[in-house]
């Protein structure tokens, strides 16, 4: 098992040959770790140090579903400091459709350029991510997908925008609970960031107070610090802009099942509700 040798393999093979849709799956995402240096030389920078254009691929799952530090993190906050000069794609799909107008558009478009797949497991049997036959016949890949409940957006106080499986819990907790001030917005594509389509969704709710980003992945990683400049302009007319998600920490998640689901339960309420701890409160489960 040799990661590095297999993903060089997979950027050359893609490279050479533009017309293959050339695909690199890890069982889990963070088995990157040990081809870092192909990502870093190759994959990330070779189109602007060399001139090389590549479409490779790159499946790696990601998802917090409580199976410890080294199955948990494709490394999300990496690959996004890695990003200028729209030299790779990272994308986050979280349907069916979505996944494949994604690797159709890999293929279609006159353009190669590496595309970073964000794509947790349990969503390949989550009772909610599913799609319409017609969404594969028509359309296509959706960078910003809005809120898909029958809400009022005049009545809308409370945005969360996230990305990834957390959709999934976020609206099933806002389902469960009823709340109808609270609007949820999946960001599908993190970089090149969709400027244009997330302004479009973000003009529809003209009474909002708060907004929040919520993410799985502890504050130093994921993709707030990479992606929090985005949402600054949001901040007016005493607008707020919170982040919600887990504390600072050296590992990407803790090992025990326990404790994981108090703290996924815990971020979950504090993105719903506002009510947000104290990030340095050593009381609060997210702190575990």
């Amino acid at each position: 098992l040799s990661e590095e040798a297999v993903l060089g393999y997979e950027y050359g093979y893609a490279t050479a040959e533009p017309n293959a849709l050339t695909l690199w799956e890890a069982q889990f995402g963070d088995f990157a770790n040990g081809a870092q240096v192909v990502i870093d030389q190759f994959i990330s920078s070779g189109g602007e140090k060399w001139g090389l254009m590549c479409g490779l691929v790159m499946l790696l799952p990601h998802g917090y579903e409580g199976q410890g530090a080294e199955h948990s993190s494709a490394r999300l906050e990496r690959f996004l400091r890695l990003c200028a000069n729209h030299n790779i794609q990272v994308c986050s799909p979280t349907t069916p459709a979505q996944i494949f107008h994604l690797l159709r558009r890999q293929m279609l478009r006159p353009l190669r350029i590496p595309l970073i797949v964000m794509s947790p497991k349990s969503l390949l049997r989550h009772r909610l991510a599913t799609s319409p036959k017609q969404a594969f016949l028509e359309g296509g890949f959706q960078p910003v997908i809005d809120e898909i409940d029958k809400l009022d957006p005049n009545l809308v106080q409370r945005l969360i925008l996230c990305s990834g499986k957390v959709y999934y819990e976020l609206l099933e907790a806002r389902r469960a609970r009823a709340l109808e001030e609270v609007a949820i917005i999946r960001l599908e594509q993190l970089y090149p960031f969709p400027q244009e389509h997330f302004d479009r969704v973000i003009e529809q709710y003209p009474n909002v107070d708060e907004y929040i980003w919520c993410q799985e992945e502890p504050q130093n990683q994921g993709a707030w610090d990479q992606i929090k400049h985005r949402f600054h302009y949001l901040q007016k007319s005493g607008q707020q802009l919170n982040y919600v998600g887990r504390s600072t920490a050296a590992a990407p998640a803790v090992g025990y099942r326990p404790v994981h689901l108090q703290q996924q339960e815990t971020l979950i309420d504090e993105a719903l509700t506002g009510h947000i701890n104290p990030r340095m409160n050593p009381r609060s489960l997210l702190s575990l």
